[in-house]
């Protein structure tokens, strides 16, 4: 407890929550079950382990809190006098037998509390249990917006015929539209009067008949876009004629009777076209033209809806059977559940198809209610036990047996949705650290975050490939039945284990790298073809961070191959630059500079032999004699341990003087900066790229390293990672 913060931790100290106040905290106690009960300035308030929080009382004088038992605070005030205060508990007992899945408690304080308040519903809505303010709501718009998200229809059917608003209507006819509860849909859609919607419903469930009453109501609103709509949907070709003459296209219900056959119907209306012709003509005193009108294509065919094969009337879409909750199950079992309001009897088995349209003539109606009146008096002779027998026998008496009991359990009538379970490629996120690993899981993201963390890298452009080639190596597709999609494998490197620690198979290993080294970078090095050598060694370098070893040794050998490649990276990119230039002192510059990288002596023979030429060039005796000796020392060959000893005595007959003056001192030691390529010598300011080493100026950190290509120069990081404590569960 800080002056203006509280952390709650568990034993192991991990952090379960944290609170801060603007107002200074005073003092505090442990509650008997786990509620942290403080005090400010002025309020006493408390903090569940799950981090919720909120305000008992609001206090007059500073308090320090001694102890809280059975709804009371034992304290101090500032007279030092013990005082005790009473609280009520009630707000975060119930957040915390909610929390806790004390549903017995959190039924008593529904029935015997009084909780209804709008911060509480926030909170049951925040915390996923709007089923338990659904219990103690009786705000219609509140059960609606409760119900709705539960998914409970039935309940906000009951709220939006309360509230009869067009908003609520809308909501509900989309929610039971995605549940496939399409009874609920056509009542939402006829409140709001979606006629277009309604005659799109019907025809998707096959239900022709209301339809037919579609297509009358469209007639008594007068809405001749709704009639011809419904007529296209029921396949009625002489309503469509019918209404296409009454708005005057003849000629398209001439040509709409024509291709579905109604030749009467169409000789009728070509007789009113050639009349219409007719008058025009007299009216303008000219000659009438001959009517010439469209015969139908020939390979015109019947525009006519699909027949329905299931016609869902009074069927919903089926839906798995939705266990109940505890909350939920405690009250069924108890007979508490609170149920809805009964609809007034004038409105129940009303529907608004009645004030609208009466289909039928009123005798049918009337014979309907007739008879139906004389079966509802039948039905109740019949049970009261009214009637003559007649002829009939009476029934024979049965002794009472005990009725057959249900086998089938309440908890085998519903049925429990199985849970996904984790992939793959997830597990091999869980289970490793290391970049190759999440990118072959295709975790782009947490790979980049990882190498960044990890080497510093910043520029993911060069590794893109090898992203996509760990992905596309892990996975094995199978062709399965024609026209169906391939089968995805996920590839294991250790399948023998067959568990949930299972990490992906990697294309890339430490011994090819060290193959491309010497067949690739080294070869193309002694034949001095520089362009070649530093693709593969800087390829090699942006292999390195995918590549997974099974034991600690490899990882120095690991290091030593980012050393090897580093050198001679800065040495190629030196002589790359020197053919380029004109400038002999600064040439001779560079070919002293590439005789202090780190390579193989037969490299280093040639580095050393080209630098004599160099500077021989200037007249720069003394300088020449010293690559001379060292070449000397490494044993050269015959022939050019000969020429060697003839340079020697050359330099000494000059008496070892440099003409021209080099930046370039071999008794001090120093290193090469990798961006302006000069030396840096002891005792200087030095910055190093994290992933591969090389040394910079200070004003070059923050850039991209110029050597690997991929990491930022200066940066901070925790190291290379190329062995995981689970990488070598395949031996």
């Amino acid at each position: 407890m800080a002056k203006d913060a509280i952390v709650i931790a568990d034993k192991k100290l991990e952090t379960l929550c944290s609170a801060h106040e603007t107002m200074k905290i005073k003092s505090g106690a442990w509650e008997e079950r786990g509620i942290f009960i403080y005090s400010t300035m002025s309020h006493i308030k408390y903090l569940l382990p799950n981090g919720d929080r909120g305000i008992v009382r609001t206090l007059d004088t500073p308090i320090y809190i001694t102890a809280v038992k059975d709804g009371k605070v034992y304290c101090l005030d500032r007279e030092i006098r013990n005082r005790v205060i009473s609280i009520d508990t009630t707000e975060y007992t119930f957040k915390y037998a909610l929390v806790n899945n004390k549903f017995n408690e959190v039924l008593s304080m529904v029935k015997n509390s009084n909780l209804i308040g709008q911060s509480v519903i926030s909170y049951l809505e925040k915390k996923g249990f709007p089923e338990v303010a659904l219990y103690f709501v009786k705000d219609p718009r509140t059960r609606f917006k409760l119900a709705l998200e539960c998914g409970s229809l039935e309940i906000a059917l009951d709220a939006a015929k309360k509230l009869d608003d067009k908003e609520c209507w809308l909501k509900i006819g989309n929610e039971a539209l995605r549940q496939g509860h399409h009874q609920i849909v056509e009542t939402a859609y006829q409140k709001i009067g979606q006629f277009e919607r309604l005659s799109f419903l019907y025809l998707l469930t096959g239900n022709n008949n209301n339809l037919n009453k579609m297509l009358k109501i469209a007639v008594k609103r007068n809405d001749v876009n709704s009639q011809f709509h419904n007529a296209l949907l029921l396949g009625d070709v002489e309503a469509r004629v019918r209404l296409l003459e009454e708005v005057g296209q003849l000629r398209l219900a001439h040509l709409t009777a024509v291709t579905h056959g109604l030749v009467e119907r169409a000789q009728g209306i070509a007789e009113k076209i050639t009349l219409q012709k007719k008058e025009a003509s007299t009216a303008e005193d000219s000659e009438p033209e001959e009517v010439n009108l469209p015969g139908p294509l020939p390979n015109a065919k019947l525009l006519y809806p699909a027949v329905p094969i299931m016609r869902l009337l009074d069927t919903n879409w089926p839906l798995l059977t939705k266990k109940r909750g505890k909350f939920d199950q405690m009250l069924h079992e108890q007979g508490k559940l609170i149920e809805t309001e009964p609809a007034d009897d004038d409105e129940e088995g009303q529907t608004p198809w009645e004030p609208d349209v009466v289909i039928g003539n009123d005798e049918d109606n009337e014979n309907e209610e007739w008879k139906r009146g004389l079966v509802d008096q039948a039905n109740d002779k019949s049970e009261n036990g009214e009637g003559e027998a007649g002829e009939w026998e009476p029934d024979i008496d049965i002794p009472d047996v005990g009725e057959a009991s249900n086998t089938t359990s309440a908890k085998e009538s519903y049925v429990k949705i199985p849970q996904p379970g984790s992939s793959a490629a997830q597990l091999w996120c869980v289970n490793s650290n290391l970049p190759a690993d999440h990118a072959a899981a295709g975790s782009f993201e947490s790979t980049m975050r990882l190498l960044n963390q990890q080497i510093g890298v910043v520029n993911f452009a060069p590794l893109k490939p090898y992203f996509l080639k760990l992905y596309m190596s892990s996975r094995l597709q199978m062709p399965g039945l024609p026209s169906l999609n391939s089968l995805t494998t996920h590839l294991h490197r250790n399948w023998e284990n067959s568990n949930r620690n299972t990490l992906p198979l990697l294309p890339l290993d430490l011994a090819s790298q060290f193959e491309k080294l010497q067949q690739q970078g080294y070869a193309a090095t002694t034949k001095g073809k520089f362009s070649e050598a530093l693709s593969a060694f800087q390829s090699i370098m942006c292999t390195i961070p995918f590549v997974v070893v099974e034991s600690r040794t490899e990882v120095n050998d690991i290091k030593d191959l980012i050393t090897n490649c580093r050198e001679y990276i800065i040495g190629m990119i030196m002589e790359l630059q020197r053919k380029g230039l004109q400038d002999a002192v600064r040439v001779a510059e560079l070919a002293a500079y590439f005789t202090h990288c780190n390579l193989q002596a037969a490299h280093l023979l040639l580095c050393l032999r080209s630098a004599v030429n160099m500077v021989l060039k200037l007249d720069n005796f003394g300088t020449a004699h010293t690559f001379a000796s060292r070449m000397l020392d490494m044993n050269p060959a015959p022939n050019v341990l000969a020429w060697v000893k003839k340079v020697m005595r050359h330099c000494e007959q000059n008496q070892l003087k440099d003409t021209v003056k080099l930046n370039y001192d071999a008794r001090n030691p120093f290193v090469i900066c990798g961006a302006s390529l000069v030396p840096i010598y002891k005792g200087h300011d030095v910055v190093k790229c994290p992933y591969c080493g090389q040394t910079y100026l200070p004003a070059h950190k923050g850039k991209v390293c110029n050597v690997c290509q991929i990491a930022q120069i200066g940066k901070e990081v925790s190291g290379i990672q190329a062995f995981s404590s689970r990488a070598g569960l395949s031996k």
